[in-house]
């Protein structure tokens, strides 16, 4: 007899190492399971061939994961020289192109003209929707959908390494970037194509990738020490300004009613606390010292 796992309603943010071969969902299906969530979602989608980290957001922390999914990302990629790919990476057909005959300077004066805000033409194969189906399976399909250029911002762009036509860079990035496009748009410029045959995502918002687990290190740990990896709910706020109410005042805020507090100087959104300590959720400041609850933890 099969007995169901029974579902906890456990919350907070677990940094996720994921593993090459996975898709995000898969990776977080996986410590869904091993955590037995309730509820859990992912904050920025990774390539099944990319690695590093991902932010898993477990029961109440799903409320809040858009922080990280607006958040700036930094990544360690690797280029092939020489050659494109109908994916831009090494999941697609290749084709060569010509022999790579760039300098290093050369490579350092291309890299420089992509630091900014420039715009890029989303990808036949990721995970847009059009008509509420993805890009992806539109060119499965073999239909190629017009798409319109968007505007995104590299914030950092260095090359760590040139060995034959192997090309490592670094790159800090606003959301929305496809570092498969600026693969190939980085070998357009270079005059010799280019794709992506390894990234890796360093650090996704204030996070890093050395505070992170694999999934098999998950699977050798005890549900106890498996929770003792999760940060509280309220790490995906920590930009905002905090307030703490009073208990009565808490009582109300949970019930989603508008409470008001004196010395109250900065408007827009804060993180709420009852007098404990307790996280409460997000409140904004609309004047006059009233904070309206936009999202409660429960």
């Amino acid at each position: 007899m099969q007995f169901k796992r029974i579902k906890r309603e456990i919350n907070g943010v677990l940094l996720l190492d994921k593993p090459p071969s996975y898709s995000s969902n898969q990776a977080l299906q996986i410590a869904k399971r091993l955590y037995s969530a309730a509820k859990a979602g992912h904050t920025g989608n990774l390539d099944p061939f990319a690695t590093g980290l991902l932010p898993l957001c477990l029961g109440e922390a799903t409320k809040f994961s858009q922080t990280l999914l607006d958040a700036d990302k930094e990544y360690k990629a690797t280029l092939k020289l020489g050659a494109t790919s109908s994916t831009g990476d090494t999941e697609g057909e290749i084709s060569a192109q010509q022999p790579v005959q760039v300098s290093p300077s050369q490579v350092e004066h291309v890299l420089q003209r992509f630091i900014g805000e420039i715009q890029q033409i989303p990808p036949m194969h990721s995970a847009l929707k059009h008509q509420g189906k993805a890009l992806y399976e539109y060119a499965r399909a073999g239909v190629e959908i017009e798409r319109k250029p968007r505007p995104v911002t590299i914030k950092r762009l260095t090359m760590d390494s040139l060995q034959g036509d192997d090309l490592e860079i670094t790159v800090t990035c606003s959301k929305g970037t496809y570092i498969r496009v600026l693969a190939e748009d980085i070998g357009k410029a270079l005059g010799c194509g280019a794709y992506l045959t390894a990234l890796r995502r360093l650090l996704t918002g204030g996070f890093s990738l050395a505070q992170a687990v694999t999934l098999e290190q998950l699977e050798l740990l005890s549900q106890e020490q498996r929770d003792a990896l999760l940060l509280p709910v309220d790490v995906l706020l920590s930009a905002l300004p905090m307030v703490t109410l009073d208990e009565e005042s808490a009582h109300f805020f949970c019930q989603g009613q508008s409470v008001w507090k004196s010395g109250m100087n900065n408007l827009g959104m804060h993180r709420v606390y009852a007098v404990s300590q307790k996280f409460l959720g997000v409140g904004d400041n609309v004047g006059d010292g009233q904070i309206a609850p936009k999202r409660i933890v429960v």
